[in-house]
């Protein structure tokens, strides 16, 4: 366990630090992109095959219109900063599926998933777009890498994921599947206090980039609220809302408010 702890310390030390966009965050980051990118997209198209994916339709049409507005924001802003190259090997894909659970999540590499429950809470497209603006959030801060990176480096495996894999894949597998909120329990990845805050206001400022009106995050984690009903809103229960965060939205609303202008 000691030998653990010192690798741990070790590799924290050594690594590529990355920072988050907007917030400016360091954070630890020993798994590279390709890789995750790579490991999300294989688990991203076994849980199509084993769902209903509603190909056709007004609403699957605005998943996709939504998704690509805010894929579109997120470039933008990548391309003002002179970081595009963070968003390399992207391959983004925008899918709604059939299914009660009142619940949406982004892998990394821009795979994202709605499901139809949770649609009469969005109510229409702004609200939409609050919902994929705060996954996709997740998703381009390497929220998931870095909870994978911390999990490695306390576990004492190394920093390439290809190479722990092949000297335990068991132990490895499980923490990439833990990480990006995947199989089992997909979706239901519950991020660090900081991370969420960080995926509510760069949310807000994509989705204004997108056209959206920010405005519309307040009604909708106060619809969400409302609905939860002995907390068995599944998206409640990884992403917490409250009096608190909703304050905290209102207080990010100016800065998100500059990206606006309405389409």
């Amino acid at each position: 366990m000691f030998k653990k702890l010192l690798l741990a310390v070790a590799l924290s030390a050594s690594a590529g630090c990355a920072s988050v966009p907007i917030t400016g965050r360091n954070q630890l980051s020993l798994v590279s992109d390709q890789e995750i990118n790579a490991m999300a997209a294989q688990e991203y198209q076994k849980v199509l095959q084993t769902s209903r994916v509603a190909s056709g339709g007004e609403q699957a049409a605005m998943v996709r219109r939504v998704g690509q507005r805010i894929q579109q924001a997120v470039e933008t802003y990548f391309r003002q900063q002179n970081q595009s190259q963070q968003l390399e090997g992207y391959q983004w894909e925008f899918n709604l599926i059939e299914d009660a659970q009142q619940n949406a999540w982004c892998m990394p590499g821009g795979k994202v998933a709605v499901y139809t429950g949770i649609l009469p809470i969005t109510q229409d497209e702004n609200g939409l777009a609050v919902v994929m603006g705060h996954e996709i959030a997740h998703a381009v801060a390497r929220h998931s890498n870095e909870r994978l990176s911390q999990q490695m480096a306390a576990q004492g495996l190394g920093g390439v994921l290809s190479t722990a894999v092949g000297q335990n894949p068991t132990t490895t597998q499980n923490l990439f599947l833990q990480a990006v909120g995947i199989g089992s329990q997909v979706g239901l990845l519950k991020f660090s206090r900081n991370q969420e805050s960080e995926a509510d206001r760069l949310g807000l400022v994509f989705m204004a980039m997108a056209g959206y009106n920010p405005d519309g995050a307040v009604g909708f984690w106060q619809r969400m609220a409302a609905n939860d009903q002995g907390g068995n809103i599944e998206f409640l229960s990884t992403h917490p809302s409250s009096s608190t965060r909703i304050a905290d939205i209102q207080r990010e609303l100016p800065e998100a408010r500059k990206y606006y202008t309405a389409r």
